[in-house]
């Protein structure tokens, strides 16, 4: 009799701790589940539709974000990355500063280095005057500024004020550019398509 109730109580045991056992992976398939389901549930942003009529870009350097615009609506916010020196404007080659102002977009690369990228035309006329005055550049450096800005062509690039200045992709997690504004590949692959070169860029401090 004895062992019998010995018996009985060992299943008992068993089967209490495959219960518990049972329940933990039960809670576990359920958590896993739930984890699927709201990722599937995550909303998509509808897709652009192309071309936008008049694009635009501002900038915000201080709440890192582009807004991408058609015909004066906003479409699309993207958050970017801007440069080492992410909070003065500008001033001259090797300050690793991002620039304000009024720009355009003077070429499309795909091809670039840095995934896809989109040519801001620094240094603007407002540049080249303050180049001037403060000695960092020549006469005539001031003059084939405005006259390529004029016409909406590629302003001198390698002048003491600087220049290469690109909207690009390969992140937008920390500022890390010499003075660019990068975006997550998949939001510079959207930007991309939607700009058109000669569109205005205004990078707001």
């Amino acid at each position: 009799m004895k062992q019998f109730l010995l018996f009985i109580l060992f299943i008992v045991v068993l089967a209490t701790g495959s219960g518990g056992a049972c329940q933990m992976q039960t809670g576990s398939a359920r958590e896993s589940t739930s984890l699927h389901a709201a990722s599937a549930a995550k909303p998509e942003k509808p897709a652009l539709k192309l071309p936008l009529k008049n694009p635009g870009i501002v900038i915000l350097k201080r709440e890192r974000r582009l807004g991408l615009y058609s015909d004066g609506a906003l479409v699309r916010t993207y958050k970017v990355g801007l440069g080492l020196n992410p909070v003065p404007d500008k001033q001259r080659q090797g300050d690793y500063a991002t620039p304000e102002g009024e720009f355009y977009v003077f070429t499309k690369n795909d091809k670039s280095a840095f995934y896809l990228s989109l040519g801001i035309s620094y240094p603007n006329i407002e540049d080249a005057e303050r180049g001037l005055r403060d000695g960092l550049i020549s006469r005539a450096q001031r003059d084939a500024i405005v006259k390529a800005i004029k016409r909406k062509g590629t302003p001198p690039q390698h002048t003491a004020l600087g220049g290469d200045i690109y909207i690009h992709g390969n992140g937008a997690g920390s500022d890390w550019t010499w003075g660019c504004v990068a975006l997550e590949n998949e939001d510079m692959r959207e930007l991309f398509d939607a700009i058109t070169i000669g569109a205005t860029v205004i990078i707001k401090p």
